[in-house]
């Protein structure tokens, strides 16, 4: 059951899909209260009581102990003591012991703050505007709530089939002789590839929907000749234009009022990669297709794939705020500063970019309606990505693209993924990224994952390794790192065959892993879970914080510290614990329902079978490319049970838009003798 509650006059942000009408008894779950920063929601919470959601946050999986802002925010430096990061992401299920579950959704696009017991341990805590839509989801189980939540907001994105493969990015591949030697890197070693990714260096001096014909001379023909590799090209795209007289995308915004505005009426300027920029004001619809249908150009260049950046927007300083700590540093120019005025001059040059005063002076013309961006901030990245996805449906209809933002609101997840941001090469980040996957499937963000290894500072081969044995079950398995790092290409290591075996099995996944995902997204359900939501009864399984779920079949446990030869493992039932070295390499064992130490070796992948289930493994040709040789005529099977093992088995052509109906889904049956495993071809 749903509840609507409706305060003030809150803006539409097209979160949810789904009519409910406004409840007019009063809020019983919840107390309420006006407070000077706008209305307080709040409940106690017992000692066993867990709190899941709000998407890409810092801490874990249970999000007691600490405030959560949602406020997107452009931070690459995500320690614990951040309460905010690039989305805004406001649902939430308090899971209770000894009282009915419920799931909160606070439906307002500008400041919101989560206190889960860090105030008070005891207290959940929800500040939000004045203006805003509160919705109470009341259900069975915490998969009835996530269920009921997920067709409240829309169908989750779906990416094609492609973009499920092994995908490498760097910030710094600056010419056609960087893509070739990246292709020809990971070919000659023999392992497969799906897609490189183009940062800002292939832009003429870093404008939007343009290309440097200096260092891609023949783009369109370099796009061709890598998809004829198997290999798709994925340009970045950013949210700040070049002011430029004589750039067409400059000069049109301009003239047809596009861009966002100061309150006086003149166009908002702010610095980022390309020096003075404006921003689209893609709050406004007719601003929004014109932006969108800028990627025309790179669509007819034989691109199918995008990545939307710099979006919460980022900001590196505006103007008038450089100015005015300018002539703050000049009139210190004489002077000999004292301590106290010294970390105050220091703090205003730290508090140039992404400042919430900027963000408080310039204006959205939402359809006739002047708004603050700070009251609609969170909105930003949503509808920028919504922009090129809208123009996507009208340019080609039929095909699936590629595209995922850094920021985001809910709502967004019906128009592309997201990646979690500028990550570092810490093993905190790779346990990081473990918990942030189910909270942001419970916000409906399916296609999503991590810069595998790292994006900030220097991947080491055990961590690479490591984080690529997690990342073979995340969607979007891209290892992606900053300008000035070290070079982090698998083919840069030692022993690439174990850096080729774990990408092959990730190959071997995807049957299992595209048909999980397809699954989740036409059933609104979830493609990773904690363990509590398949074993609701057990006491153990909501205090486990580093296994999930993966799919119907699947719980995996990954090891992310330094130097450890292996982990403690919980099994909720009994399992089927999976060993894989390589494809070939493969050993089966049933483990007892308990805590174990499983021995996991640098180069080998683990992963446990539920009881009673199966999932398909193709099987690769020695050569293979890419997901396109994959052969989908055979697959083998890894099963567990004492008698019969089911499972139901999605596939499409991985690039229309006509999804198989559920009727059709292939119901796939094992009989076995006895307790054991069926490793077969069928």
């Amino acid at each position: 059951m749903i509840s609507k509650y409706v305060f003030g006059q809150p803006v539409e942000t097209g979160a949810a899909v789904m009519e409910v009408p406004e409840c007019t008894q009063p809020l019983s779950l919840m107390q309420t209260e006006q407070t000077p920063e706008g209305v307080r929601f709040f409940c106690g919470m017992d000692r066993m009581d867990v709190v899941y959601g709000l998407g890409e946050q810092m801490r874990g999986i249970n999000k007691r102990g600490f405030s959560y802002i949602s406020y997107a925010t452009d931070d690459p430096v995500h320690t614990e003591s951040r309460h905010a990061l690039y989305g805004g992401h406001n649902f939430l299920i308090l899971s209770r012991r000894n009282l009915p579950s419920f799931g909160v959704f606070v439906d307002d696009p500008g400041r919101v703050v989560f206190d889960v017991g860090e105030t008070k341990l005891d207290r959940l805590e929800i500040t939000a505007s004045c203006d805003c839509v509160l919705y109470v989801i009341e259900g069975d189980s915490l998969n009835d709530i996530a269920g009921q939540f997920r067709k409240l907001v829309g169908r989750s994105y779906i990416a094609p089939k492609w973009a499920f493969g092994y995908q490498q990015s760097r910030w710094g591949y600056t010419n056609e002789a960087d893509v070739c030697t990246v292709v020809n890197g990971y070919h000659g070693c023999g392992i497969p590839l799906d897609a490189v990714y183009l940062d800002i260096d292939y832009m003429e001096n870093y404008k939007d929907f343009t290309v440097d014909r200096e260092r891609f001379p023949d783009f369109a023909g370099l796009v061709a000749s890598m998809k004829e590799q198997g290999v798709h090209l994925v340009p970045i795209i950013d949210a700040g234009v070049k002011v430029e007289p004589g750039y067409p995308v400059y000069d049109e915004g301009v003239a047809n009022n596009y861009f966002c505005k100061e309150e006086d009426g003149t166009d908002f300027t702010g610095a980022v990669w390309p020096g003075r920029s404006h921003f689209p004001d893609v709050l406004n619809s007719a601003a929004r297709e014109w932006f969108g249908s800028k990627y025309q150009w790179l669509i007819d260049q034989g691109i199918d794939g995008f990545w939307n950046d710099m979006n919460e927007p980022s900001v590196f300083y505006s103007e008038k705020r450089l100015k005015s700590i300018m002539d703050e540093v000049l009139s210190m120019k004489e002077e000999h500063p004292d301590m106290h005025s010294f970390w105050l001059l220091k703090d205003k040059l730290g508090s140039l970019a992404n400042n919430r005063d900027d963000y408080k002076s310039f204006y959205h013309n939402m359809d006739g309606v002047k708004v603050c961006h700070d009251k609609v901030h969170n909105l930003y990245g949503y509808h920028m990505t919504k922009a090129a996805a809208e123009a996507f449906d009208r340019i080609v209809p039929d095909r699936r693209i590629l595209l995922f933002s850094r920021s985001s609101y809910i709502g967004m997840h019906r128009y592309g993924g997201i990646w979690t941001g500028d990550n570092a090469s810490w093993w905190s980040h790779l346990l990081l990224s473990i918990q942030q996957m189910p909270s942001l499937n419970l916000c409906g963000i399916l296609y999503t994952g991590s810069d595998i290894g790292g994006f900030g500072c220097d991947a080491t081969q055990d961590l690479l390794m490591r984080w690529l044995e997690f990342g073979i079950f995340t969607p979007l398995m891209r290892n992606h790192a900053a300008f000035g790092t070290r070079e982090q290409e698998v083919y840069q290591f030692e022993n690439i065959g174990d850096f080729r075996n774990i990408i092959r099995i990730r190959y071997g996944l995807v049957p299992y892993l595209y048909s999980e995902y397809m699954k989740a997204a036409l059933t609104d359900g979830l493609y990773f879970r904690p363990l509590a939501f398949d074993y609701p009864a057990d006491a153990h399984a909501p205090k486990v914080e580093d296994q999930l779920m993966v799919g119907e079949s699947i719980m995996i446990a990954p090891v992310y510290t330094q130097n450890a030869d292996g982990r403690y493992v919980y099994l909720p039932q009994d399992m089927l614990m999976v060993r894989m070295k390589s494809l070939e390499e493969r050993h089966c064992e049933v483990l007892k329902k308990g805590h174990h130490y499983v021995d996991v070796a640098l180069n080998e992948v683990v992963f446990f079978v539920k009881k009673g289930c199966m999932l398909p493994m193709a099987v690769l040709d020695e050569n293979i490319k890419s997901i396109e040789g994959i052969d989908a005529s055979g697959y083998e099977w890894i099963g567990f049970a004492d008698d019969t093992a089911e499972y139901v088995l999605y596939d499409d052509d991985g690039l229309s838009k006509e999804y198989v109906p559920r009727s059709e889904w292939k119901k796939v049956t094992m009989v076995m003798a006895g307790a054991g495993t069926v490793n077969v071809r069928c």
